[in-house]
């Protein structure tokens, strides 16, 4: 398993990062994001959907109420899902294995479950007011 750091200063650092692995992905990918409150997860996602193509990358907005955002309009739709308002057994409910024949999945809060198979894990943590530390750990795929 690869594991690579990276430190970012600003949060368009954190833009461009997530720019990078965006442009890498494939339809199917699973991407799990955790990391505290304000720690940056958001920012990164918003690069992630601007690497996939996804035209008003910026307005990428955490789903905290919704659960579910789906931005297209890029190479393939990013579903970004934040679990941070559901319990473990609620998970199944969300239908994340049929999301991810239609495009690119993205969570949020992702460790508040154990997933089997996935692209990257991504955790993000807070060094200063911008800076943050980014570890990103390839997973297991199927």
């Amino acid at each position: 398993m690869g594991r690579k750091e990276f430190i970012s200063k600003k949060p368009y650092e954190t833009w461009e990062f997530g720019e990078a692995i965006g442009r890498e992905l494939s339809l199917g990918d699973l991407i799990l994001v955790t990391g505290d409150l304000g720690s940056g997860k958001t920012q990164l996602i918003k690069g992630i959907a601007k690497g996939l193509g996804v035209k008003d990358w910026i307005y990428v907005m955490s789903p905290s109420f919704t659960l579910i955002n789906v931005y297209e309009g890029g190479k393939f739709p990013l579903f970004h899902v934040d679990l941070y308002r559901i319990r473990e057994s609620e998970i199944d409910d969300l239908f994340i294995e049929e999301m991810l024949d239609q495009g690119v999945v993205v969570i949020e809060w992702a460790d508040k479950a154990r997933w089997d198979k996935y692209k990257l894990k991504i955790t993000l943590e807070i060094m200063g007011e911008e800076e943050r530390r980014i570890v990103v750990e390839n997973g297991l795929q199927f």
